[in-house]
């Protein structure tokens, strides 16, 4: 008997479609301890916010590190140039770091979201000298995880790190799909939100470029790039099992390091 290609077309989205939620259903408890972490509810001030972001900052250089290395391994970078497989998530690719690397700022200024969350926390009295320490060296993959190593920074910072990096070196896209797509929280700009303007009612302080930073990332993460970061997932992975299994593995092991970066913080602010 002879199958259409539709039926088997709708056979492979249904099994798709089947991973993608088993890897959810096995992600669920973890993204369970990061969503409803004590982190937040020890975030009440902005000295509270202060150490926060001083953690926070590895997050969002992580975020443009893994992003960066899609765009190399989804996107052709090179000279002579040549078409790539999948177009669009290609397009989906180069989107995203457009608006990550070369958005505008609060007064209209182009400038990265990593940039701007400097600033921000310049504005707030965060230090940035860990960050700066790390980013002002010549930076290369070759060289990173020496880099780290000799870093000045704490247990959780230095392994969350050392794992994203890893994973980039690979130079398998499934891999760095996975951490890129699963591996991370989402900030609940709400909260911080909350805590700025508290501050401006009770002691008449005002945080602009951390109010952007936020609005921006509330704005700019929508509804259309979780479906196509799945997307993503199911064209590098097709029907390769170890692939997949590869995802589920990569997922937990990020999940988990940035939740041993939340305790950590929790730990820092329940200290001071």
């Amino acid at each position: 008997m002879n199958i259409s290609s539709d039926a088997v077309l709708v056979s492979e989205k249904r099994m798709e479609k089947n991973r993608l939620s088993l890897i959810k259903k096995e992600l669920e408890s973890l993204r369970k301890s990061l969503t409803e972490h004590q982190l937040y509810s020890r975030l009440k001030t902005v000295d509270d916010v202060k150490i926060f972001m001083e953690s926070h900052v590895f997050a969002v250089w992580d975020f443009m590190s893994l992003l960066k290395a899609l765009q190399n391994q989804l996107t052709c970078t090179q000279v002579p140039w040549k078409p790539v497989r999948n177009s669009k998530i290609a397009r989906f690719v180069n989107e995203i770091v457009w608006g990550e690397e070369s958005d505008v700022n609060e007064v209209g200024e182009p400038s990265s979201h990593f940039e701007m969350y400097l600033a921000a926390m310049n504005e707030v009295g965060a230090s940035t000298q860990k960050i700066d320490a790390i980013t002002s060296k010549s930076l290369r993959i070759d060289n990173i995880q020496s880099i780290l190593a000799r870093a000045e920074l704490t247990n959780a910072q230095r392994s969350f790190l050392q794992f994203t990096f890893g994973v980039i070196l690979t130079n398998e896209p499934h891999k760095i799909a996975a951490a890129f797509t699963f591996g991370r929280e989402d900030l609940i700009p709400d909260m911080f939100l909350a805590i700025l303007k508290d501050a401006e009612q009770t002691k008449n302080k005002s945080f602009p470029k951390l109010k952007y930073y936020l609005d921006r990332h509330i704005e700019i993460d929508g509804d259309e790039h979780g479906p196509l970061s799945l997307e993503m997932m199911t064209a590098l992975c097709d029907n390769d099992d170890k692939k997949w299994q590869d995802v589920l593995e990569v997922s937990i092991s990020a999940l988990t390091y940035r939740k041993l970066l939340w305790d950590e913080i929790a730990e820092e602010i329940d200290s001071k």
